[in-house]
């Protein structure tokens, strides 16, 4: 995957300066998965962890089959993570970063489950850390932040209730809704249908990560119609069902999209990847997509990054790219007068400011 660059003889650098510049929303980032190698490498010194600075280094390599980066999010619960101010700590240094490419509003998952039985973070004082975090960082930055607690599939569907309640026994501002992330494979979503009937009637929007690691359709439809999610992290396997995903395209279903997915990077060929990834085919399809980093620090990508890889490697043309950017503000759990105004206020910018460059499709 080539880096960014900015060549002054390079007319594609026109668009990506653009690109930087456009207000963004961010709907499908991960917080640990936000962690800057330096304070990977200062809380492993700090707790004297088995973990190398070689083993932090290859962390953030990302060679032409990259691994995932589960293992570092368990590394993080398991071992570094020890109080309140390391989670604000990661959030505001992953809002800092999102900022300076010109995020205006991020809702980031994290996993309160792990954070308890690993971490020993309680779910209150966590999120009264990140909210901290988000006061702060809107203070400084102008940027809005929300949290998206999210189920650990990998755990019980009894724990998965008991985060539930956690959310309801202390409720903020600050969370917005509910997810499920983590392995999908043997986990699936059919599991966890008791917790999201709770967040509903508990007033919590929903959203769930479904078809990312080549899982079958059939799971995206399972987080559709039965945990009834307003939103769907990934999606792609629904591209094998055309006449669903069209239907879901009339409910006007968004889907958060991850260009770095590291699934398709490392079972498709390198030549082949971005031809045969299935963001190539979604919109086609009727997809409502928004692209979004994921894991930045660890995917080595950044918003910029992002939507100028959906150029670069999946072809799209720039009228694609305002689409998308307004699926986001239609995907984002704000209020609709916000929505209203951000349509309005970032339409107008990208419309005045947009590159009269060609770029060829890929």
């Amino acid at each position: 995957m080539p880096p960014l660059t900015h060549d002054p003889q390079d007319e594609s650098s026109n668009i990506q300066d653009f690109l930087h510049d456009l207000p963004k929303v961010e709907l499908h980032c991960h917080l640990l998965g936000t962690v800057q190698q330096s304070t990977l490498l200062e809380w492993a010194r700090r707790e004297k962890s088995q973990l190398s600075q070689a083993d932090i280094e290859a962390f953030y390599v990302r060679g032409e089959k990259p691994v995932g980066v589960l293992r570092v999010l368990r590394a993080l619960e398991q071992e570094l993570l020890k109080t309140p101010a390391d989670l604000y700590r990661l959030t505001i240094e992953y809002l800092q970063a999102a900022v300076s490419h010109r995020v205006r509003y991020a809702e980031f998952f994290w996993n309160p489950t792990g954070c308890a039985r690993d971490a020993h973070i309680a779910y209150g004082p966590a999120v009264d850390a990140m909210s901290q975090a988000i006061t702060d960082a809107q203070r400084q930055w102008g940027i809005e932040g929300r949290i998206i607690p999210s189920i650990d599939r990998e755990a019980s569907p009894d724990a998965a209730l008991e985060m539930v309640g956690w959310m309801k026994a202390h409720r903020h501002d600050c969370v917005v809704g509910m997810g499920i992330d983590y392995n999908e494979v043997a986990h699936p979503p059919e599991w966890f249908e008791a917790s999201y009937a709770q967040a509903r009637q508990a007033g919590f929007k929903t959203t769930a990560h479904a078809g990312e690691f080549g899982t079958p359709w059939t799971h995206v439809q399972t987080a559709v119609e039965v945990l009834k999610v307003d939103r769907v992290d990934h999606g792609y396997t629904l591209i094998e069902h055309p006449e669903l995903a069209r239907r879901y395209a009339e409910q006007g279903l968004i889907f958060t999209v991850v260009p770095t997915n590291t699934y398709y990077l490392r079972t498709l060929p390198a030549d082949r990847w971005a031809l045969d990834h299935p963001i190539r085919q979604m919109p086609a399809l009727g997809f409502r997509i928004h692209p979004n980093t994921d894991d930045p620090t660890l995917h080595q990508v950044n918003p910029t990054l992002t939507w100028w890889m959906m150029m670069r490697d999946f072809g799209f043309q720039l009228d694609d790219l305002r689409q998308f950017m307004l699926n986001g503000i239609d995907g984002a759990w704000v209020d609709a007068s916000v929505q209203s105004q951000w349509r309005q206020s970032f339409s107008s910018y990208f419309d005045e400011h947009r590159p009269d460059v060609p770029i060829q499709k890929a």
